[in-house]
C-alpha cells in the first residue's frame, strides 16, 4: 500500500505548489524545509561532512550553512511542480553564461557528455540544451516507487532526449545513443560503492568511473556545466571550458586521473557556494559512522566545541599534497 499512497501525498504537494506563483511556491517550500531539515537525523551527516572539508569553521558556522542548504533544496521541492513551464520559457529565470559552446558541443559532430552536480536547483543544468536544441539523455537514478518516478518523468518531459537508468540496466542504450552521436548528461557527485577510489576534498571517496571511462573510449569533449541559485527562482547556468585529458592507453589509470580532475571542478564549485550542496550524501565512507557519534556530542556542539576525537577522525584520512 505504500508506493499509492506516496503517489497520493506527491501528486496532493504537486497540485498546492502548482497552484500558487513559483516565486511563492520555492519561497514557501524553503521555509518549511528550512525550520524542519536541521532538526532531523540526517542533518548531522551534513555537519560531519562540513567538518572535514571545512575545519577552520565554527559549530555555529557549520549550523548557518546546514540552515541555508535545507533552504535551497526545499527551494528545489517547491520547484518541481513548476519545471515544465521553466524549462519552455527559461530566458526569463535562468542566465545561460558561454551560450556559445553550448552551440559548438552541439555541432562538432562527436558524440559528447556534460556533466554537473547536486548544486542549486540541479534541474536546472538539463534546461542548457535548449540554448542549442540539444537532446540531452540524462541518465540517473529512478526512483524506487513507480509512481513517483513517473510524475518526475512528466516534470522533465520538455527537454529532448531519453531517460536511462544508471548501472547495468542502461548501458547498452547509453552505448547506443553515444554510437549514434548522442550528447549524455549526468550528475556525478554521489558515492558509488562500487566504483573507484579518488581523493575529493582530500580524502579518498568511491566515485563512479563512467563518465570517464565513456569519455577515453569516445574521445568525446567534457562539458562541465555550473548550476547556481541567484536570487530566489532565479538561476545562472555556466558552460565551462572543455575538460582536457589524455589517453596513455592504461584505462584504470587514465579514468583516474580524469575523475580527479572532474572532482576537482566539483570542489572549486562547492567551495564557491557551500550552502548549495546536497551535503546529506554520505559521500565519504565514514560518514554515517561520524554523524552517528556526533549525534552523542549534541550538547557539546550546541556549545559551540567540535568533539575533539571525532574531528581528529575527521581530518586523519585527508591526503596529503
Amino acid at each position: 500500500m505504500r508506493y499509492p499512497l506516496e503517489f497520493v501525498g506527491a501528486v496532493i504537494f504537486c497540485a498546492v505548489f502548482r497552484i500558487l506563483p513559483l516565486d511563492w511556491a520555492s519561497a514557501l517550500c524553503g521555509f518549511i524545509v528550512r525550520h524542519v531539515g536541521p532538526h532531523m537525523g540526517v542533518s548531522w551527516v551534513a555537519r560531519y561532512n562540513m567538518m572535514k572539508v571545512f575545519p577552520e569553521k565554527t559549530p555555529a558556522e557549520i549550523d548557518a550553512l546546514v540552515v541555508k542548504m535545507w533552504d535551497n533544496m526545499g527551494r528545489t521541492f517547491g520547484e518541481y511542480p513548476h519545471l515544465r513551464a521553466l524549462t519552455l520559457d527559461y530566458e526569463k529565470r535562468i542566465e545561460i553564461r558561454n551560450p556559445e559552446r553550448l552551440r559548438e558541443f552541439a555541432e562538432d559532430g562527436k558524440p559528447g557528455i556534460v556533466f554537473s552536480g547536486h548544486i542549486g536547483n540541479w534541474e536546472m543544468s538539463s534546461v542548457s540544451s535548449r540554448v542549442a536544441d540539444l537532446a540531452y539523455h540524462r541518465i540517473y537514478r529512478f526512483a524506487n516507487n513507480p509512481l513517483v518516478e513517473w510524475l518526475f518523468v512528466y516534470f522533465r518531459g520538455k527537454i529532448k532526449g531519453d531517460l536511462l537508468p544508471k548501472g547495468k540496466a542502461g548501458m547498452r542504450r547509453i552505448v547506443q545513443r553515444m554510437n549514434e552521436g548522442g550528447h549524455l548528461a549526468l550528475l556525478v557527485d554521489q558515492k558509488m560503492n562500487d566504483g573507484i577510489s579518488v581523493p575529493f576534498f582530500g580524502f579518498e571517496a568511491m566515485t563512479t568511473p563512467a563518465l570517464a571511462r565513456l569519455a577515453l573510449k569516445y574521445d568525446c569533449p567534457l562539458l562541465p556545466m555550473r548550476s547556481e541559485r541567484l536570487k530566489g527562482a532565479h538561476f545562472r547556468l555556466t558552460a565551462e571550458e572543455f575538460l582536457s585529458f589524455e589517453k596513455t592507453g592504461n584505462m584504470k589509470a587514465d579514468s583516474r586521473a580524469l575523475m580527479m580532475k572532474v572532482n576537482g571542478v566539483l570542489e572549486r564549485w562547492i567551495r564557491e557556494a557551500p550552502e548549495q550542496w546536497l551535503w546529506v550524501h554520505k559521500r565519504w565512507p565514514d560518514s554515517n559512522m561520524g554523524a552517528m557519534r556526533l549525534c552523542k556530542d549534541k550538547k557539546l556542539w550546541k556549545k559551540g566545541i567540535k568533539p575533539p576525537e571525532l574531528f581528529k577522525e575527521s581530518q586523519e584520512g585527508r591526503i596529503k599534497a
